[in-house]
């Protein structure tokens, strides 16, 4: 299986000032992910899509491809990921190059590991599913079965549809969220059903501890503890 991967870090943010650069234990964002993709057995190439040239030349550095520069059009803050995904792959194949699957990697998971990737990309190879996810276990006090939905009037129904609550904790079944890191979807499944899921997807458990995905600057800062905990440990 020919797998791309692709890395989406635009230069504009909000949450966090330009995030994919911002450094955590000495190290950019950008850098850990680009790590992970390196050190995958199982990407057969892995392109960086920026719209910013200081992006560009990290990435660069890092020993990531830059095909191409992204268009502008394309990095506005509502820009969708669809559409910057498709434009990478539709740029390849117009140079001549074919892959069977897409892996997406945003920078804003330096936690993520190649073994993800390659725990990814081998059940899509050797299932019939249209997408593979990351998924981290949801705490039982946010299971879908102890969620509820509340109406205009105040009223509230539960989730999953039932009537009545599961009672006890220990008959609650697992529950899971996407946890974001890695997607591998198929080729065809992106361009030709313009989705990341298709109707069938399969996901990989990952262990939520050591797990963030930034996006505010609160995210960075436990993402700055929980960095700086790792290499204290080695």
């Amino acid at each position: 299986m020919r797998v791309l991967g692709i890395i989406t870090a635009r230069g504009g943010s909000k949450g966090v000032p330009r995030k994919n650069l911002a450094k955590i234990g000495g190290r950019s964002l950008l850098s850990y992910t680009a790590a992970a993709a390196r050190e995958s057995r199982h990407l057969t190439r892995t392109v960086i899509s920026t719209d910013d040239n200081e992006i560009a030349e990290e990435a660069v550095r890092c020993g990531v491809e830059l095909p191409f520069m992204r268009p502008a059009e394309l990095a506005r803050d509502e820009t969708p990921t669809m559409p910057v995904l498709q434009h990478a792959v539709q740029k390849l194949e117009e140079a001549g190059e074919q892959y069977d699957a897409i892996c997406i990697l945003q920078p804003t998971h330096p936690f993520r590991s190649a073994d993800d990737i390659d725990r990814c990309v081998e059940l899509l190879a050797s299932s019939e599913a249209d997408a593979v996810m990351t998924i981290a276990a949801v705490p039982a006090e946010f299971n879908p079965h102890w969620t509820y939905f509340m109406d205009d009037n105040g009223g509230l129904k539960i989730a999953t549809g039932e009537s009545t609550p599961i009672a006890r904790r220990q008959e609650l079944p697992p529950a899971y969220h996407r946890e974001g890191s890695v997607y591998v979807t198929r080729r065809d499944v992106l361009m030709l059903q313009n989705s990341l899921y298709g109707k069938h997807v399969l996901g990989v458990p990952v262990d939520p501890e050591f797990r963030v995905n930034i996006d505010t600057m609160d995210d960075f800062r436990r993402a700055e503890a929980l960095m700086a905990k790792i290499q204290e440990a080695t």
